[in-house]
């Protein structure tokens, strides 16, 4: 076989073989197959998504916060005024992601329902790509941290399917958070790479857009010091500055009274200095305050005294925040500098949508609980919030903003993240290249995020794949910005894009666009479209609809064509059924669990299914001795939780955590040799719990009209022994920590009961004929 090639020997093991064979090394060529190799002077790509940044936010945008970093960032290269993403964070990092418009990617909404509809599966697509699987195939090493909101609730535990997972979708590395959101100072669960990160305690000081950056450039160097020739892609998601907002003390107190002249005084503020700057055309009127029905600002003069005092704290807090990345950003352009990428180095910056109006009118200290509010259950306490006012920003308490501050931060634009109104979708876009674009200059072209990955892939010069694992790719849908980046007169070809979130609807076309804000349960139809003149009418002040009817029709009909080509369909009619109508493939997470001390804390979704709207009875085996001490059962955290435990005395405890609201049940001593405890919790309705505690056979005692965890509480999992990170009772925490058990504890059972008879899942059927009264 002397001199013969492998492709000569065409069968056999060596098929395929492109080098010679013969007996020996010595007398045979060997061949290598060949790898992606990325061109010598690729450049490498960064992308820093802020979540909930209102376009006005940032001091480059006409902000009185002080962000220098983000002003250098914007000084070393261009500036957009007229950037748009989808109003929701999930269909922006879909968007962003692939190329792909959101509902055609699948992810149309928050990666937390599945309403059995291919716009709204809640993960990407399996013919679309993103960046990550484009990049790497090109031969880039891709890097991820942050916030990923594109997997299912139910596939987010260990057991999986992991397949929307970032890793599974091209990334080699992540460290972050899969949930919407999570606590800065104590993160709920962070997920490295394919696993779960075990973390019983946060150090003292630990906040987590710091560990992110930290994380960022740890795994940066690691990939240039073993191969410096290998260019990275790192997108870099952060929590901030989504709810609940937490800042770290040095940044509040740099805030601390900024806020106290109020909303209105700041939003013409910022309005001024973006006219001055040249953010907006000159002559740009600034809109009244938002006056539509659920969504409007009183003017903050106003306000009582006492109202006045506490939301200009949330204020301080959100500002901390925006304080805090903008350092951060910093930290991460100078740490690429010190590796010598920096110049060599696509950084992109931007925000997922207009800034949330999710605090609603008042503002909360207690996020989980506002969520609760507005979906089901009116349990705001303003008395609480006030009484939590010094504890504000800090690991126990959950804030956010009113809706006031979310009207200043999208200054000058109408309405909120949700809304297809400018408000929710005009966000701030930075992009610095050294070595290949202008610096100093703005763009003012409308561009869309869908644009951000053909611009990319131009700037690189990587090709992306027809298909992904034997799938053909659907189109890209976004264009490359490459000419807008070259010459500020340079027309954009995305020249039309719809909209579309929760009913909400908008179209753009040309500089003309129409829009919809749907009220729930009202009917869809051609009589919600408004319609601006974006050219000379930036801030959607003047309705030209009734001026200009064949041109709505012409835009609605263009709505309705895209809607239908991109899997719009069916819409949101507000009657909440998407929200209760859930796969049966989340049937197997409802069942009763067992879980042994030795498990780490149960993931946050499979945890609440076990309680969520029900009864439910956990059974603690154990064989108590006397002066044995700690957690049995935790499930929780500071937003919401419940726990149940042994203190001095062998006293049995049980504390409920309502939203901020602690309650007690005292059971009294624990007999040496108990080898069970029993907490049974039954609902009744109206949102509430009763608990009964049993030692052994013998009652210990019960309490009743304890708020029923829903939403999204409790939001940290099922701990067995301890009760991790964030604690559900701060007075525990602070004397004992995450308080392990001492003693011998063998597992803890939980057993579903039956739904609470005004469980939102006894009402399907109730609710689609609501919604079916206005298809």
């Amino acid at each position: 076989m002397t001199g013969r090639t492998g492709g000569e020997a065409a069968a056999g093991p060596y098929a395929g073989f492109g080098g010679e064979l013969g007996r020996t090394f010595a007398g045979s060529q060997g061949w290598w197959p060949p790898r992606p190799q990325p061109a010598a002077d690729a450049p490498n790509v960064v992308i820093v998504l802020v979540d909930d940044l209102g376009f006005s936010d940032l001091s480059c945008y006409g902000s009185e916060i002080a962000t220098p970093h983000l002003d250098a960032l914007a000084a070393d290269g261009l500036q957009w005024t007229n950037f748009h993403v989808t109003p929701m964070c999930s269909p922006t990092r879909a968007a962003l992601l692939t190329g792909v418009n959101p509902h055609r990617a699948g992810a149309g909404a928050v990666a937390n329902s599945d309403p059995g509809f291919p716009g709204y599966a809640a993960e990407l697509a399996d013919d679309v790509a993103t960046a990550a699987e484009i990049f790497r195939s090109a031969g880039y090493a891709t890097l991820a941290a942050g916030k990923w909101h594109l997997t299912k609730d139910a596939d987010m535990s260990d057991a999986g399917p992991k397949a929307s997972w970032p890793l599974q979708r091209g990334f080699d590395r992540y460290y972050g958070f899969l949930d919407a959101f999570t606590n800065l100072h104590q993160p709920h669960r962070l997920v490295e790479d394919n696993h779960t990160v075990r973390v019983d305690r946060y150090p003292d000081g630990y906040f987590l857009t710091d560990d992110l950056t930290d994380r960022s450039l740890d795994m940066v160097a690691q990939v240039k010091a073993s191969n410096p020739s290998t260019p990275f892609l790192l997108y870099l998601a952060h929590g901030a500055v989504h709810a609940p907002l937490h800042a770290k003390p040095a940044d509040l107190a740099r805030h601390r009274g900024r806020y106290d002249g109020g909303w209105d005084r700041v939003r013409e503020a910022r309005h001024r200095r973006q006219l001055e700057l040249g953010i907006l055309p000159p002559g740009t009127q600034l809109p009244a305050r938002n006056s539509e029905e659920g969504d409007d600002v009183p003017a903050w003069s106003d306000l009582d005294e006492r109202d006045q005092r506490l939301f200009a704290r949330y204020m301080e807090v959100y500002a901390a925040m925006v304080d805090n990345v903008d350092q951060n950003v910093g930290r991460l352009r100078a740490g690429l500098a010190e590796l010598g990428v920096l110049d060599d180095t696509i950084f992109v910056f931007l925000s997922d949508n207009g800034a949330s109006r999710e605090g609603e009118s008042e503002g909360t200290s207690a996020y989980l609980r506002t969520l609760v509010s507005t979906n089901a259950h009116d349990l705001e306490d303003p008395d609480a919030d006030l009484a939590r006012i010094d504890l504000l920003g800090g690991p126990q308490t959950m804030v956010h903003y009113p809706r006031g501050w979310a009207m200043a931060s999208n200054t000058p634009f109408r309405l909120y993240k949700v809304n297809t109104h400018a408000g929710g979708h005009s966000v701030p876009f930075l992009v610095s290249w050294p070595r290949g674009l202008p610096a100093g200059e703005r763009r003012g072209q409308w561009a869309y995020v869908t644009d951000v990955l053909p611009t990319l892939l131009e700037l690189t010069g990587v090709e992306r794949p027809a298909e992904r694992a034997g799938v053909t790719l659907q189109p890209l849908t976004g264009s490359s910005l490459r000419g807008a980046l070259a010459d500020p007169d340079a027309p954009h070809p995305h020249t039309e894009q719809y909209f579309e979130m929760i009913g909400h609807r908008g179209y753009y076309r040309d500089g003309w666009e129409a829009v919809t804000r749907h009220r729930p349960l009202t009917a869809f139809g051609d009589h919600e479209w408004e319609l601006y003149h974006l050219a000379d009418d930036p801030t959607e002040v003047r309705d030209l609809a009734a001026e200009e009817p064949d041109r709505v029709r012409d835009l609605a009909a263009a709505w309705e064509a895209a809607a239908l080509e991109n899997q719009v369909f069916p819409l949101d009619e507000g009657s909440r059924l998407r929200y209760v109508t859930r796969p049966p493939y989340e049937e197997p997470l409802k069942e009763p669990v067992r879980l042994l001390r030795r498990t780490h804390t149960l993931e946050r979704y499979r945890s609440q299914l076990l309680i969520q709207w029900r009864s439910f009875r956990v059974d603690v085996e154990l064989d108590f001795h006397t002066g044995d001490r700690g957690m049995l059962v935790a499930h929780g955290d500071q937003g919401g939780g419940y726990a149940l435990y042994v203190d001095e005395g062998d006293d049995l405890v049980f504390v409920h955590n309502g939203y901020g609201t602690m309650r007690e049940l005292r059971g009294g001593p624990v007999p040496d040799g108990t080898d069970r405890i029993v907490l049974d919790v039954t609902a009744p309705g109206q949102w509430q719990w009763d608990v009964r505690l049993t030692v052994g056979d013998e009652s210990r005692g019960s309490l009743a009209g304890l708020a029923m965890l829903g939403a999204m509480a409790p939001f940290c999992g099922i701990d067995v022994g301890i009760d991790r990170r964030s604690p559900v009772s701060w007075a525990i925490y602070e004397r004992h920590g995450p308080f392990p058990f001492t003693g011998e504890l063998i597992a803890v059972t939980y057993t579903p009961g039956e739904t609470a008879p005004d469980a939102g899942d006894r009402f399907v059927e109730m609710l689609r004929e609501i919604g079916a009264r206005y298809e």
